[in-house]
Formats: C-alpha cells, structure tokens, sequence
C-alpha cells in the first residue's frame, strides 16, 4: 500500500479513533479443505461486507506510554516470551513474541496484553492458533468495537487497543482455544526515539505473569557516526544485577537480558516470577561537529540537528498555577517544592513572574522581573504561602500571562535573542469564567505572539489532558501528564530542566537546488539543550551523487550558517553489511515523522 493512501485513511479521524481489531474462524469451524491455496496462512475475517481492499499492515499513531506483556488465563503454560529490538539511526522496530499453552483439562480463554511507547504506532499483530495464522486489521473505532463485542460473544479471538487511566494503550487481544491448544502471539511496533537531557530512552516493561522456560530480551543498536555510550541501568530489581550483558563496538551494540528459570523465582522455592518491570536501555551517538548528520538511504533522506557546547539564550517565564480547591494537599505541596527548585535554577538573565489563580486571578509581580536572588526569594516565600480554594478560571489566566508578554515586549523588556514561553501547571478542567474548551483554545492563540510558546503540565488523572496537549501544542510548546504520587515533584522539576536551557532560536533547515520533496517541518522557533531536531524527505532524481544541506540559526550572541552533506550511496552500502540493522528506518522514519505532523495540524 502507498503511503498517499495511507495518509489518507489516517486522517479521516483522530489517532485516539483507531482501534486494532482481529476477529477469526478456528479449526473447528473451518475444515482444511476451504483454507485458501497458500496453505494455513491466511487473513483475519472481521466481517465479510466490510473486508477493506488494502493491505492489512497499516500504520496507527496512538499515544501511548511504557511497554508490556501480560499473558492471562488460569491453567496457561508460557513456554516462550521474546523481545527484540532494532534501533538503526534513532529509529527502533520491536516485536513481541510469546508461545503459550492451554495446558488445562477444558477449553479456556487466553488473553494477550501489550502496551507500547507513548509515541509508538502498531505495524502488524498475528496470532497463531494450532497452526492456523491469523492477521490483524484496523477499524474505525466504532465499527472496531462493535466487532470486538461480536467476535467475544461468540468465543473468537478479539483483540481491541484502549486508553487506560494512566494514559496508556494498551493492546488486547483474547482466543477461547480447547484443552492442548497452542498459541503464538506476535506483535510489531515502531517508534522515533526521542533525545531527552542529552540520552535517546528505549523502555521495555517486562510482565510475563509466569515462570517462562525461554525468557530472552535482544536489543540491537546501529549508528552510522558511532555509539558514544551504552547504559542499562538496573530498574527490574537488585535480583537481577548484573545479568544484562552489552556488546558492542564503535558504530554497534548488542543489549542481552536472558535469565534462567532460577533466576527469574521470586526465591528459591517461589513459583512466581520476580519479572515485573520496566527494562532501560540508555545511549547518545558521536557528533562530529554542530554541524548536523545528514544521513541517505532508501531514496530519503534524514537531517538530524543537536548542536552543543552554545551559551543558552535568556528566558522570560511567566508561571501560572492552579490553586482552586482540587490542588489541596499532595498535588500543592508537591508543586510548591518543584516550584522551588525550579526558581533557583533562574540566572540574572532570565526575566519571570507568577500568576496563580482559582475563580480569580492574582499577579505576584504585575511585570516580569529579574532572576535575581532577592525575587526569587520573595517568590518562593509567596508559593509557600498559598492556601487553594475555589474554582478554576484557566482562560482568564492564560489571556492574563500572554498579556503580560506582550506589555514586556511593548516595553523593550524582552531581549531580542531571548526565549519567552508560559508554564501552565493545572490538575483540573475550567469551572470559573470562559469553561467552553475550544473557546479558551481560539482565545489564547488569538492574543499569543508567534515567538511566545506554552507549556502544560496536567497533574493526575481526572486532568483533561486532551486539553491541556492541544493547547501546548497550538503554541509552540508540549505538554505533560505528572502522576500525582510521591514523584510529582521531581517529574515537574524533570520536565523544566528538558526548557530550561535553550540554545538557539530561529533555526531553519533548507537543500540546495532542487533535489528534495515532502520535507517534513523544517522550521523551528527554538531548540534546548540535549534533544534534538529531524527533518526528513525524499530525495528528488539527482545528477550529483551528494545532498548538501545548510542551517541557520541564531545564538545568544552571533547568526549561524552551518552547511552538511553525505553521499547518496554511502549509508545504504554499510546497512548491506549489517545483520540487525533496520534496513528501511529512513523511509519509515519520514512517514512516521509526516503523520504526527499532519495529525496535530488538523487537531489544531
């Protein structure tokens, strides 16, 4: 299937509106006499006057969180569980696998959970039952319900992708098999890895729910420039120190976790499995320079941007918090000592103020002032000093924070090559004021200036976070679930240090000539310390065998003109050579990279 088309079915409806449904025949309904010519493999049937006239691999942007894999059922051997990984130039490719057995006396549902990155998009699901191979389609999710309770009330498999309240996806599928019926279940899913604070974070939560004979985690890393480190901290448990094996070498790594039945017992005598967690790999790539990598393959081509080692840019931060009555307690007390710390990473540079609102809306300072420390003294004082109560007045407060930048700037109190950005932090919807959602959303992006962005940070789980990420995201900022437990406070304070160092401001990315088509965003109002910005594309017929590129950028002192380029045949050649690499990242990479963009334009 073209990927125009692709695009196209994508976009009829939100990501959220996409469920994966299998739905299928077994053994006893269908004899091997009216399998289809290719044998025992065939497609799943999700109803007949609604079969699809494309390919059943298809691309699903969900948002999602962590990774695991629970198989469910009574009297269920596990005889295998298998992850791997391949990570080829930031782009990864994950299957899970597990082999289980109805190992019970009767016939019995076995079901198949799996939750995937928060960023991560399903590219295929089978499931084989007794030798028979079934293949997962995609729904609209109207109709995926409706035939994921059709298939359970008839005993099928059904599988269905939901949110759950930890804004997680997770993929479910379930087969009512008889007694010594075998089942493989096999899913893939691919996602761009993002660097944060300087690290790319690939996560695997591990739940297998039983001892398992063949339990085998494989993580294979490749990066054309060269692997600057490799890391796998231990978060599975202090029982499984040491068992995680890395080999690797300039441009490769090989991630192994591969314990025993012994060593997965809870203890000696324990038939219960001490598996139960999230499984980290950590590592960043060799930079040659601020330059860029600019790497080609498969008739695309990726630009990848993460200069260092660059005087950050001023800031001018305007804070607004929620003190209505739903932030007493935990939530306020937590957000005050983030608040805290946050405020003494402020420089004399930096401009800020505070505003905190519940059905009204208070200013600490009426204008942003220094970073110096005798204000931020007087403003972690007045936090500390909050009593919440009432209602929830959002809209009044965003226009209040925008205002209040806009009269900085009127004012000539925004340095031209700072960065000015509005820090929401709220646990609830509006009550007070304006509390029509889409009205609030036009209001603020009417009076927002386009060098202005917001962030928002939704405090625990009865937040719309929804909201809160379309908001973010119609400003140039991003948004942030924070669990409302003991961690809070070091998730906000985790979340600030990703903005607090910002390194360059109107950064431009363009091609000689005309040699590329399809560019994904190649602008870009600002970029922080320790991530990183991708444009992709594809790359036009070409009479050179080389892509130049160059950037432009401004530093907190001077213009940047950076030029890059590589060699059209050079990356695929050494792919050619590797035996785990991920052959065609490039062209996955720009489709994936496209569709997020074109979803949050028509969510916008």
């Amino acid at each position: 299937m073209k990927l125009t088309a692709l695009l196209v079915s994508l976009l009829l409806v939100q990501s959220q509106a996409f469920e994966f449904v299998i739905d299928g025949e077994w053994e006893g309904e269908m004899s091997e006499d009216h399998l289809p010519e290719s044998g025992r493999h065939r497609r799943s049937i999700l109803a007949r006057e609604e079969e699809e006239d494309f390919e059943v691999v298809i691309i699903i942007i969900i948002l999602l969180s962590d990774l695991f894999s629970t198989i469910q059922g009574y009297d269920i051997t596990v005889k295998s569980y298998k992850v791997e990984s391949r990570i080829t130039s930031r782009y990864s490719q994950t299957t899970v696998r597990s082999s289980v057995v109805n190992s019970g006396n009767g016939p019995q549902s076995i079901g198949f959970n799996v939750q995937i990155p928060k960023r991560a998009f399903i590219s295929n699901f089978t499931m084989n039952v007794n030798g028979i191979t079934f293949i997962g389609s995609v729904k609209e999710k109207t109709v995926a319900r409706r035939l994921y309770a059709q298939a359970r009330a008839r005993g099928k498999a059904a599988g269905i992708v939901r949110t759950n309240s930890q804004e997680m996806e997770t993929f479910k599928t379930e087969v009512h098999v008889p007694a010594g019926s075998k089942v493989d279940f096999e899913l893939h899913y691919q996602e761009m890895m993002q660097r944060k604070q300087g690290i790319y974070t690939h996560t695997l939560h591990l739940q297998p729910g039983r001892l398992v004979p063949l339990l085998q985690v494989d993580v294979y890393i490749y990066e054309p420039k060269g692997i600057k480190f490799v890391q796998t901290p231990n978060t599975l448990g202090e029982q499984f120190a040491g068992l995680t094996k890395i080999v690797r070498t300039d441009s490769k790594a090989h991630v192994v976790f591969h314990p025993s039945l012994l060593q997965q017992r809870k203890c000696a005598n324990c038939t219960e499995s001490a598996v139960d967690g999230v499984f980290t790999i950590q590592y960043d790539v060799e930079r040659e320079s601020n330059g860029g990598e600019l790497q080609v393959s498969d008739g695309h081509f990726l630009h990848f941007f993460a200069p260092s080692n660059l005087s950050p840019l001023s800031k001018n931060i305007v804070f607004v918090i929620d003190v209505s009555g739903s932030m007493w307690g935990l939530k306020m007390k937590q957000t005050v000592e983030a608040m805290k710390a946050i405020l003494d990473g402020l420089t004399m540079e930096d401009f800020f103020s505070i505003i905190d609102f519940n059905h009204n809306v208070r200013c600490w300072k009426d204008e942003l002032v220094t970073g110096a420390s005798i204000n931020v003294g007087e403003a972690k004082e007045y936090i500390q000093n909050i009593k919440p109560n009432g209602g929830t007045n959002i809209n009044e407060a965003l226009l209040k924070a925008v205002q209040m930048l806009l009269k900085a700037q009127s004012q000539g109190m925004i340095e031209p090559r700072s960065i000015s950005m509005i820090i929401l932090v709220s646990d609830g919807d509006p009550t007070v004021g304006e509390i029509k959602l889409s009205a609030i959303q036009k209001n603020v992006k009417q009076l927002m200036h386009k060098e202005f962005s917001l962030y928002s940070l939704g405090i625990g789980f009865d937040v719309d976070f929804d909201f809160l990420e379309r908001i973010a995201m119609e400003n140039r900022g991003m948004a942030q679930r924070i669990y409302a437990d003991s961690e809070a406070s070091t998730q906000m304070k985790q979340f600030y240090s990703q903005i607090s160092s910002p390194l360059l401001r109107t950064i431009s990315v363009h091609f000689t000539g005309d040699t590329v088509a399809n560019i994904t965003q190649n602008q870009f109002d600002k970029f922080f310390d320790g991530t990183e910005l991708v444009v992709a594309g594809k790359l036009k017929d070409m009479a050179s065998n080389m892509l130049h590129a160059y950037t432009t950028a401004s530093t907190a002192t001077m213009d940047l003109k950076i030029e890059t380029e590589a060699d059209l045949q050079e990356l695929d050649n050494l792919l050619s050579q590797q035996q785990h690499s991920f052959a065609g990242f490039a062209r996955q990479m720009w489709a994936y990279i496209t569709v997020n963009q074109l979803l949050v334009e028509r969510c916008s």
